[in-house]
């Protein structure tokens, strides 16, 4: 019988211009955040991990977190299915800082994103 809870896994997320990463980040997350389209289902509160490639950066970037918003297949408004990620670990503050670097000026927008 297969366990119909997701196996804990890495989610690969490459973020390549300024416009997919203001859509992605979640700065009203304790922590920063990023939304991770996925069709997969998981758990609120599941520990998942990124591996993220952002903009012009060479290396990629592993991450721990949790997630913390669901958005289903079919949800209202047209939105992307997916999850989003609340960083957990110190590489996550790295990358926040990172992310709101790139979004500076920008994250008081009243420009939609994945999940608001």
């Amino acid at each position: 019988m297969s366990d119909p809870t997701p196996r804990q896994g890495i989610l690969s997320l490459n973020i390549k211009d300024k416009n997919a990463l203001y859509a992605a980040y979640m700065p009203f997350i304790n922590g920063g955040g990023l939304f991770i389209p996925t069709n997969r289902d998981y758990e609120m509160g599941q520990e998942v991990f990124i591996l993220l490639g952002l903009m012009e950066e060479t290396e990629r970037f592993p991450i721990a977190g949790k997630v913390v918003w669901k958005t289903p297949p079919r949800s209202e408004n047209y939105r992307a299915a997916g999850i989003g990620i609340q960083f957990t670990d110190q590489n996550g503050n790295i990358v926040r800082a990172k992310i709101e670097n790139y979004l500076a000026g920008a994250l008081g927008s009243e420009r939609s994103t994945h999940t608001m």
